[in-house]
């Protein structure tokens, strides 16, 4: 249903680079892009992008209270890894990997970080 994803930026050379950098950590590329404008990434032409903007109407961006990106993984592994990878490049924390609520041992799992431009994140996988 979701076809794509767009988060504004400040800063958009920093913000194709970190986007750029954490989608190659799983193997994802770039989908589809207008110089110094937009970009967006994508496992497949089929599949749901997330991309980075300039805000059209040339005002700062900023970030939505109460929004959030949630990205779809297989495993809590490949959770941990991607949440990681997004603090390594510079993303903050904003909920450790883990189930949530957390006593449980199954179900949802997920990690929360903010990108460079403070939008938020997830990382999560449902576990049987």
């Amino acid at each position: 249903m979701i076809g794509y994803v767009t988060l504004g930026t400040n800063d958009f050379p920093r913000a194709v680079a970190y986007y750029d950098a954490l989608f190659k950590s799983i193997g994802v590329g770039r989908y589809m892009e207008e110089d110094n404008y937009f970009v967006a990434w994508s496992p497949a032409p089929d599949a749901p992008a997330l991309s980075v903007t300039i805000p059209f109407n040339k005002q700062a961006a900023t970030v939505g209270n109460g929004v959030m990106v949630a990205l779809y993984f297989e495993s809590p592994a490949q959770v941990d890894a991607f949440y990681h990878k997004a603090l390594e490049l510079g993303g903050t924390d904003e909920g450790k990997p883990g189930f949530r609520p957390t006593d449980a041992t199954q179900g949802f799992y997920a990690g929360y970080f903010r990108d460079l431009d403070g939008n938020k994140l997830n990382a999560f996988c449902v576990v049987e």
